[in-house]
């Protein structure tokens, strides 16, 4: 599998941006005997940093300099705000004016150009790939793009460090344009026992799955989700499609109360605070989906405030 994704691009995004991120804490719950790989105590509270800083402190000066724009529900714009303002290059970032507040709030407070686009995040990807084009700045996409795969892929690098894998476990990431599952894969596709790689998606937002399953995305629902960071379909012709299809053993669905309650879950039991983007793992693994062991990627923790709230109030019983 090294041919598909090489080890060493993650290898070497591993070092250029290991002065500027953290190593994650990764726990485990002998009592369900659940490993989890906490991103939220990431810097910008999600893994995005991770490829956002790859992809910009692997440009020229000239591409820094020209500005850089994204689109993101909010997390990768973080992440690229984060890594812009360390090598001091403009950033604008173009998301649906549907975002999270607390997301847009976040960007801007770390110097990004915030544009809200009417619509979902489809819309706001096609404005920032149109922006970025007829003004010659740099585009930096959350996933289709080899170096910001390659940046998430250091997770994988660091579970494998952090514990020992074993063939029958099964390593849960969420989807939605696939670096995270794509570079997790392909740092672990060369482990001697190599888990089980399941990608898991919201039902409500289900492009990978449907390209996953019946390789195209048509009529794919678009549905609110508290996945919110997992929203939209997949650019065409998106390199994350082909590693997907080759380093990944299946993509599985849930529902909205599924991922509710394992957002609270995490609270109630872990007393962590994570977003809907980032329960899903957890939510297949609560299901009887995936029996354990198992390794859930928890992606990140920016969620408003007040729907955290609201959701672990809903759900105070639970062990």
């Amino acid at each position: 599998m090294a041919d598909i994704f090489p080890l060493e691009w993650i290898s070497r995004a591993e070092e250029r941006i290991s002065p500027h991120v953290h190593v994650t804490p990764l726990t485990h719950d002998t009592d369900r005997d659940i490993y989890l790989k906490w991103e939220n105590h990431q810097v910008t509270g999600s893994f995005k940093a991770r490829g956002a800083f790859n992809k910009i402190l692997s440009l020229e000066t000239w591409e820094q300099q020209s500005g850089i724009v994204a689109a993101s529900a909010g997390n990768h714009g973080q992440g690229v705000a984060l890594a812009g303002k360390l090598v001091g290059a403009p950033v604008t970032v173009f998301t649906s004016q549907n975002a999270s507040p607390l997301k847009i709030d976040k960007m801007r407070a770390l110097g990004a150009d915030v544009r809200l686009v009417p619509g979902g995040y489809e819309q706001a990807e096609a404005e920032g790939i149109r922006y970025a084009a007829e003004n010659h700045k740099t585009w930096v996409s959350p996933y289709n793009d080899a170096q910001v795969i390659a940046g998430q892929g250091t997770i994988g690098l660091e579970i494998a460090r952090q514990m020992e894998l074993m063939s029958e476990m099964t390593v849960l990431v969420p989807v939605s344009g696939g670096g995270l599952l794509a570079g997790i894969a392909a740092a672990l596709a060369g482990s001697p026992q190599p888990p089980r790689m399941v990608g898991v998606q919201a039902g409500a937002s289900a492009f990978m799955h449907a390209l996953f399953t019946r390789n195209n995305q048509d009529n794919v629902p678009d549905l609110p989700t508290l996945a919110d960071g997992l929203s939209g379909p997949v650019e065409k012709g998106s390199v994350t499609i082909p590693l997907i299809k080759s380093l990944v053993d299946d993509i599985l669905l849930v529902n909205e109360e599924e991922i509710s309650r394992a957002l609270a879950f995490a609270y109630h039991v872990y007393g962590e605070t994570i977003e809907g983007s980032a329960a899903v793992g957890l939510a297949a693994v609560l299901t009887g989906s995936i029996k354990p062991p198992a390794i859930v990627v928890v992606s990140g923790g920016n969620i408003q405030p007040e729907i955290h709230v609201q959701v672990c109030a809903r759900y105070k019983e639970m062990t």
